[in-house]
């Protein structure tokens, strides 16, 4: 059978055996700190192991991370850092208190972060009675998903209901999907440390995919590169690390002067460089659960200093709110936060804020752009796109769509790289949005349809207005559409050409034409069309440079069309031949070089009794079309044998 991996972590007030719990389940006393042993209270975060088996009611082996946090009130911050990644919340109620203010906040805590599986313990079972604290609790799991959780009656002093936990646990778990792989590794560090001989270790819960010894990596901030010397877990040394698991990777050391010199928590550790941000566009709430005695019961106003936890950091930050002056308990919102330090967030990442006195937990929230700025929050078109997440944060469909239409056309290539869904996802979700016909994709690029339509009719446009103002023209240059359109657009130009071919426009050359358009002179050009026939045809191997013969605007105009309708060869930017001389002159000049073999330039010049200056450009472009071929200073036939 295959082992399953997940992450859970204790939550609750102080004192009510959240520790001697874990010790009782797994036989580690995940209080490691002297200061913890000293004051009987747990300060950091405490791991420990746990294997549940068939014997537990576990359908197939499950290896258990339990992660212990602190209940006191003042060290919520490490309480929060140690529930970025978990699979379920553990939370405990001792019997002889009942629910108390941070078993409360805790509850908020795990609501904010959105973590949908708790088992509860009745803990210190034997020292009061069970049934009025179970009462307690039931009512304060009204109005809530874990309504009808279990209620497991522990006690650690006699081993009560340890057993039960046990099987609780394994039932959960066992109706649980492991986390997913999405090929976005992020190891959110919770613990740093230096061993001799070793070098740097960090510790944490590893999310969205998979690390293996030997593989290069980045801590962020900072974008230090570095490699995964090792791997461990629960301090058994494995190849790869899978998410759910409790992780432990040697790194190679950074240098001293770089910016991840100290790796602490709060750092990450990724295996591709995601672009971090110090802008993040969220939905915020405040929760519902709150009352009028409890001081984060206050209205949260836009301007608000606050702290953002996220993962295992903890960064000073300033809340804008979109179109709320302040946030009110029940409600949520549209905001920007702007923090002190960068971080590599995601789309659908969760996160909780707390004041800045650390006293108290005042809202959490959902990300919504992991990577925005102070004036593209403002804009309409950021504004549209987050309400249209806001609705479903969690749809890859709405999160493509909403992409897409923001930047009107993006590349399928780093669509949604910042984001909790993996490029599967992002490719069913195109395909499934092309079906529809809501999106176009074309050329690597996703556009929207309204932009895609509204830009084809631009050029449909700009080609009627050219065959308006010149008639004579074959199409509209694509050099000439290119400039009249966007950087972007300019990628997809040839998708848009395709396009309208398939819909009444034909390509002709390096031009753009409606099928059924037919170049022809506006009548003041006809004559102007014919003086200058007149003039080419006077002396056909010799004419007149292109400046003689096409003075003013007309003139060009009406060149140009004779040049589009083969009537004119364009030899070099000053000079022209009528397409009859310049037939003639390729005759001969072939039946020269049969005749008399190579040939030089002086010798082709008198055979057609010109000058250089118009047989050094024939030459070159007969070279181009393939009929001659230089050799050293003399012309031959391509093909021939140079004697």
């Amino acid at each position: 059978m295959t082992e399953r991996n997940f992450v859970i972590a204790t939550a609750g007030h102080v004192d009510h055996g959240k520790s001697a719990l874990v010790k009782a389940l797994t036989g580690t006393d995940p209080d490691r700190l002297p200061e913890e042993k000293a004051r009987e209270i747990t300060i950091d975060l405490g791991f420990a192991h746990l294997n549940l088996t068939e014997s537990d009611g576990a359908d197939e082996p499950i290896s258990v991370s339990i992660i212990d946090v602190p209940g006191h009130e003042d060290f919520v911050r490490n309480m929060i850092a140690g529930l970025g990644a978990i699979d379920l919340a553990l939370l405990v109620v001792a019997a002889d208190d009942g629910w108390m203010p941070q078993t409360e906040e805790h509850f908020q805590i795990l609501n904010y972060l959105r973590v949908n599986r708790i088992v509860i313990a009745l803990n210190k079972s034997d020292l009061a009675g069970t049934a009025a604290v179970m009462d307690e609790i039931r009512q304060k799991l009204q109005d809530t998903p874990f309504v009808d959780t279990a209620i497991i009656p522990t006690s650690t002093r006699s081993g009560e209901g340890i057993v039960d936990l046990r099987r609780a646990l394994a039932v959960k778990l066992n109706a649980s999907l492991p986390q997913r792989d999405i090929g976005k590794a992020r190891l959110f560090i919770d613990r740093a440390f230096t061993l001799p001989g070793i070098g740097s270790v960090v510790t944490g819960s590893l999310s969205g995919g998979a690390i293996s010894a030997g593989q290069p990596a980045y801590v962020q901030p900072g974008n230090f590169p570095t490699r995964i010397r090792s791997v461990q877990s629960h301090r058994t040394g494995i190849n790869v690390a899978r998410p759910g698991m409790r992780t432990g990777v040697n790194v190679s050391d950074p240098p001293k002067d770089s910016d991840a010199a100290t790796l602490r928590r709060g750092s990450v550790l990724v295996t591709d460089e995601f672009e971090t941000s110090s802008m993040i566009d969220v939905l915020i709430e405040k929760s519902d659960r709150l009352s009028k005695t409890d001081p984060a019961w206050r209205a949260l106003k836009t301007g608000a200093k606050v702290y953002l936890h996220h993962g295992t950091a903890r960064i000073p930050a300033v809340l804008m709110l979109a179109d709320n002056d302040a946030l009110r308990v029940g409600q949520t919102a549209i905001a920007q936060l702007r923090l002190a330090s960068p971080i590599v967030a995601f789309l659908g990442d969760r996160f909780v804020i707390r004041d800045r006195s650390e006293q108290h937990t005042i809202a959490g929230g959902t990300i919504l752009y992991p990577v925005s700025s102070a004036k593209e929050f403002r804009s309409p078109e950021q504004q549209q796109l987050l309400k249209a997440r806001r609705s479903n944060p969690d749809s890859v469909l709405v999160a493509v769509e909403s992409e897409i239409s923001r930047r009107t056309m993006t590349s399928v290539g780093s669509l949604l790289r910042n984001s909790n869904f993996s490029s599967a996802d992002v490719a069913r979700a195109i395909e499934a949005l092309k079906s529809e016909l809501r999106i176009v994709v074309e050329a690597g690029f996703a556009i929207a349809m309204p932009a895609w339509l509204t830009m084809r009719q631009k050029v449909t446009e700009m080609i009627d207005t050219t065959h308006a103002i010149n008639c004579e023209a074959k199409g509209l240059d694509l050099n000439q559409l290119r400039s009249g359109l966007s950087d972007s657009w300019r990628q997809a130009i040839d998708a848009l050409v395709d396009d309208l071919c398939k819909n009444g426009f034909v390509r002709r050359g390096s031009t753009v034409a409606r099928a059924a358009h037919r170049p022809k002179l506006p009548p003041k050009l006809e004559s102007q069309a014919a003086q200058i026939l007149t003039k080419l045809i006077e002396k056909p191997f010799d004419p007149p440079g292109r400046m003689q013969i096409a003075v003013g605007p007309d003139q060009r105009q009406a060149l140009r069309y004779l040049i589009d309708e083969n009537e004119v060869v364009e030899l070099s930017p000053d000079v022209v031949l009528s397409s009859e001389a310049f037939s003639q002159a390729r005759d001969r000049i072939a039946q020269f070089i049969r005749t008399n073999g190579p040939a030089t330039v002086s010798q082709l010049r008198e055979e057609l009794q010109t000058s250089r200056r118009i047989a050094v450009p024939l030459l070159e472009r007969l070279d181009r079309d393939r009929l001659t071929r230089r050799v050293g200073d003399r012309r031959t036939l391509v093909g021939a044998t140079l004697v």
